[in-house]
């Protein structure tokens, strides 16, 4: 298996804090999903968020700098939702990945999204993707261990 058809599944539970009024699923709350679906992802790859996203030692870091959601179908508080995230795209300097949201156990999609994240050195400058991030991702799919 290879990052281009590897996907990494989790589960979120909608909290009522991460409701409207209506006690829909605030839009926000889909990119706090993401996030965590990011972290997953990268832990399930061999790379821990906490040295990932931000890399004092090897001065890097990879911050969102882009985001976008689709919502196709209401999700409610207490729901238990099963996220899919893919990476989509693998760029000198970006990593661009892809989500879709569908109740747990079910497949009836219920939105869908995509985050950039991209890489920078410790003086914000964009710099080329760590090797060691790429070695991982090349990896993905494959046992840890």
């Amino acid at each position: 298996m290879n990052w281009e058809s590897y996907r990494h599944r989790c589960q979120v539970r909608v909290r009522f804090g991460d409701t409207d009024p209506y006690g829909i699923v605030y839009f926000v709350s889909y990119f706090r999903y993401c996030h965590r679906a990011i972290e997953e992802y990268l832990r399930s790859v061999g790379l821990p968020p906490e040295e990932t996203f931000r890399n004092t030692q090897d001065g890097f870091g990879l911050p969102i700098v882009e985001a976008h959601g689709k919502f196709l179908r209401p999700s409610r508080y207490g729901d238990l939702l099963e996220v899919e995230t893919r990476l989509q795209e693998v760029r000198s300097k970006a990593l661009i990945f892809h989500f879709r949201f569908f109740p747990a156990g079910g497949d009836q999609l219920l939105a869908e999204g995509g985050a950039t994240l991209v890489a920078i050195s410790s003086q914000w400058q964009a710099i080329a993707v760590p090797e060691r991030v790429l070695a991982k991702i090349a990896q993905a799919g494959a046992p840890q261990g």
